[in-house]
């Protein structure tokens, strides 16, 4: 069935495939993003390496190289699924900082999505993501020994346990530092 067609009385949501391409820069980590939306007879992975620029690389990767699906959101009747590319291949003037300390909660137990989601907590959260794969992955950690420059930028995101990290209070976007988001 065509995304976006009524199903037993719902819609289905629009799937949008949304890229996280990751790079080092002046003072740390650097991000850009790249989206598309997910036609109905294609697969999230193959339009996220489409959007990373990997495509052409599925067989021998321009060396070290991840591609790893990290988050999920639901925007605007849509369905963001997000990856992080590692490194971006590409990266240019339309970099922006990753900021540690970008993160995101609802303050609501029984409604865990936040009303908005910044694309820097997004990245935020992405390399967090990748630091606990770093330490737990061994294929991570392999690509991570061919970037060393990237992945000790990534590795300063290193997670805390769930809860641990601080979000602040009801519906909304909050930062430890409000003007990184």
């Amino acid at each position: 069935m065509p995304v976006g067609e009524l199903v037993s009385g719902h819609v289905t949501p629009r799937v949008v495939v949304e890229v996280i391409l990751l790079s080092t820069g002046t003072g740390g980590m650097w991000f850009r993003v790249h989206s598309a939306p997910l036609r109905d007879d294609g697969h999230p992975d193959a339009l996220a390496r489409d959007l990373a620029g990997l495509t052409a690389h599925v067989d021998g990767a321009p060396g070290p190289v991840l591609l790893h699906s990290t988050s999920w959101r639901f925007a605007a009747g849509q369905l963001v699924v997000t990856y992080a590319a590692a490194p971006d291949l590409l990266p240019d003037e339309t970099r922006q900082p990753v900021h540690s300390d970008a993160v995101v909660g609802s303050g609501d137990r029984l409604a865990p999505s936040p009303l908005t989601v910044p694309l820097v907590a997004v990245a935020a959260h992405a390399c967090r993501h990748l630091a606990f794969l770093l330490h737990t992955d061994p294929s991570v950690a392999v690509v991570a020994d061919g970037q060393p420059q990237l992945w000790a930028q990534i590795d300063r995101f290193r997670p805390a346990g769930a809860g641990l990290l601080a979000s602040g209070g009801p519906r909304g976007v909050h930062c430890r530092r409000r003007a990184a988001c």
